[in-house]
């Protein structure tokens, strides 16, 4: 048997594909070293030679592609894959809830996830209808507009579409159709591009920052709630429906270490799970329950206290569920921001 030591790989690809804006996109850098016979000099080895490969990742460094539709441009950011602990985890304290045990070790393999919510203005370009026209609509109140602000009032069925639509893709079990929020934007980017909802495994991996910190975070991006997330206790004017109360503009307050913005607070965000209990056992590539009544939403919103802002917080909601109150309150009304994931 011939001495293969170790073998990692070099080599230059795009993440995304034709349709991406390439000027702020960096290439991933690997790394190939064959050693043999205990030599610490690598060495050409004919192909017929090798025996078995092993691959390391050596560095993937942050990455990002710019897509437009219409006028409006959003970004998706390179999450690598990796290995984490899902659930109540040591930083989480005494805050941790039930349905947040038992912690469990998740491999999951590399994905993209949008930088921001999606915003008003992306919703309106690939829905054809603003905010407005919606609480308008369904007689609700308003609590931030602004085309970078995010979108809320938006339900579950709303992202993926109904079953009215006979045209469809499906990806973890979940079918996204052609009526679709997803499945319209894939047709708008073309190229074979299929967006859809992150897995709340993907999610809380992301909102941890991945692979690239070492010790985890209570919140997306730090321990200091007010450096990541709008919440209750530093939103403007907290008992009045006046200017500044409600949903802050994307991009506001500081980015986790993966570059990805309001993990914590501002508004919720869908994931595409049915809610269910969590197994200690290991587990790679989840995608949740297989039946329910709730699917998953994540990271808390502006009118939340800051322990509903937190990676590991778990809520759920009815996939119809909107949502349109004429008052709020703490722990009332959910709003929702859509995490969009493209496949490679």
């Amino acid at each position: 048997m011939k001495k293969i030591l170790l073998l990692s790989i070099l080599f230059a690809a795009g993440m995304f594909g034709v349709n991406a804006q390439s000027s702020d996109e960096p290439i991933f850098q690997r790394t190939m070293h064959i050693y043999r016979g205990g030599s610490d000099v690598p060495q050409n080895i004919p192909v017929s030679d090798v025996d078995s490969i092993t691959f390391s990742l050596d560095e993937l460094p942050p990455d990002s592609t710019t897509y437009n539709v219409g006028a409006v441009s959003f970004k998706m950011k390179a999450v690598a894959g990796g290995s984490f602990t899902m659930g109540c985890t040591g930083e989480q304290g005494s805050d941790c809830g039930s349905d947040e045990s038992p912690s469990h070790s998740v491999t999951l393999s590399s994905y993209a996830m949008g930088e921001t919510e999606v915003t008003q203005g992306l919703w309106e370009a690939v829905m054809g209808k603003s905010l407005s026209e919606i609480i308008v609509e369904n007689d609700g109140s308003s609590y931030g507009i602004g085309d970078n602000y995010p979108m809320y009032y938006v339900s579950w069925e709303d992202i993926v579409g109904t079953s009215s639509s006979s045209v469809a893709y499906t990806i973890n079990g979940v079918t996204y159709y052609q009526n679709g929020f997803c499945y319209k934007l894939s047709q708008l980017v073309g190229g074979g591009k299929q967006f859809r909802l992150p897995t709340e495994a993907e999610w809380e991996y992301a909102g941890r920052s991945g692979s690239l910190v070492e010790s985890y975070t209570k919140y997306s991006g730090s321990d200091n709630i007010d450096d990541v997330a709008w919440y209750w206790d530093n939103i403007p004017s907290q008992n009045s429906e006046t200017s500044g109360y409600g949903t802050q503009a994307v991009k506001t307050k500081q980015a986790n270490t993966l570059g990805l913005y309001d993990m914590s607070g501002n508004v919720w965000e869908w994931c595409s799970d049915w809610y269910g209990a969590y197994s200690s056992g290991a587990q790679t590539n989840p995608i949740g329950a297989t039946t329910g009544s709730f699917r998953v939403n994540r990271g808390g919103r502006w009118s939340n206290f800051a322990g509903y802002c937190r990676v590991s917080y778990r809520n759920l909601s009815t996939p119809d569920n909107r949502n349109f109150l004429h008052r709020i309150s703490r722990g009332s009304l959910v709003c929702v921001k859509l995490m969009l994931i493209q496949l490679k």
